[in-house]
């Protein structure tokens, strides 16, 4: 299959810091910043300088490392500094909560920690290596998503989706985006329909950003339009990404995911989830057990600043919700495309 060579790399260790395109200030500029604590990568990912789920792990991955070089500087003791960075990676998990690949990657530095026969700044510079394999791997991992996506995409197809889920939300080639580049590598036909994903338009200000600097033909519509296009005949297909998957399936994605899912189904139209292997959480049972973000009334009540709506208005934000299995026609993975019965196929994977 031909490989499609995106532009774009999101976040990358360099120079003993993390560098990330800065995504809040999308569409208006294209910028990398250096993050150079521990605390200032919390703040990131809690204000979503860096956002998308595998993004957000390394981005956490990173931060560990920024939290060690502190502490290293300010602790000579072993246990000490092991205790103290232990907390610190406690800590970095709390920044997102639903996203799970923070989580997952987090635990992957803390193994290290925990089990490292070296000194202080040998362990310190495991957990700076293994952040970056994690980096690699992730680009590799996303190929793999795109590579048996566009297995299933028909030719000259247009395809939807909702949020981002891309090379700015990894760390580089993306995931449902992935499918896409992966697809239009061999059919330069293919198409997609970007929702603009309200409250904080990842779709309008990131996928339409990504798509058209990779030369992929891309359509903006608002949230209401999906149901309109897709009974127009419009639409072949849905991808989208995931911060959490269920031991069954049920997904979380971005609020509005689970309103084109249900859409979807109406007009038999194949909804696919694209997300790695971490996204799956087998820790929880269903989609109920999955902690959904509360973000601020003011993603709501303010567009650039400038507020929207009646100042007193009351404001509920979730920042996610969740998708049921049987509305999901296959999660594409880097081992493959799971189908139903998803409790047996996700089983299968071991993991």
């Amino acid at each position: 299959m031909s490989e499609f060579h995106s532009k774009i790399r999101t976040i990358q260790w360099t120079d003993n810091c993390s560098r990330m395109v800065d995504q809040t200030l999308f569409p208006y500029e294209y910028k990398y910043v250096d993050i150079k604590s521990g605390d200032e990568m919390f703040a990131a990912i809690r204000n979503m300088i860096v956002r998308g789920a595998p993004a957000i792990g390394i981005a956490g991955a990173h931060g560990i490392v920024l939290y060690a070089i502190e502490i290293a500087k300010q602790i000579s003791n072993r246990d000490e500094f092991i205790s103290t960075l232990l907390e610190k990676a406690d800590y970095m998990k709390t920044s997102r909560p639903t996203a799970v690949n923070l989580m997952w990657a987090v635990e992957k530095q803390k193994e290290i920690i925990k089990n490292s026969s070296s000194g202080i700044s040998g362990i310190v510079e495991e957990l700076k290596q293994n952040g970056i394999k994690l980096e690699n791997e992730d680009i590799e991992i996303n190929k793999k998503i795109g590579d048996y996506g566009a297995e299933v995409v028909p030719k000259g197809a247009t395809i939807l989706t909702h949020c981002n889920a891309g090379a700015l939300a990894t760390v580089g080639y993306g995931t449902a985006l992935g499918v896409v580049r992966s697809a239009y590598a061999k059919d330069n036909t293919i198409q997609v329909f970007a929702d603009e994903t309200r409250p904080r338009q990842q779709g309008a200000r990131i996928t339409t950003l990504e798509l058209t600097m990779d030369g992929i033909p891309t359509t903006l519509i608002t949230d209401g339009m999906c149901s309109y296009f897709m009974k127009k005949g419009m639409i072949d297909m849905v991808v989208v990404g995931a911060d959490r998957i269920a031991s069954n399936g049920d997904a979380a994605n971005k609020i509005g995911t689970y309103t084109v899912a249900i859409a979807a189904k109406y007009h038999n139209i194949p909804f696919y989830v694209a997300a790695p292997l971490s996204t799956i959480d087998t820790n929880i049972e269903t989609g109920d057990e999955i902690v959904i973000e509360e973000r601020s009334r003011e993603e709501v009540t303010h567009i650039n600043g400038k507020i929207i709506c009646a100042p007193e208005v009351n404001i509920i934000n979730p920042g996610f919700d969740v998708t049921p299995h049987e509305l999901i026609a296959g999660i594409i993975t880097e081992k493959g495309i799971l189908r139903p019965d998803y409790k047996d196929s996700i089983k299968a994977l071991g993991i």
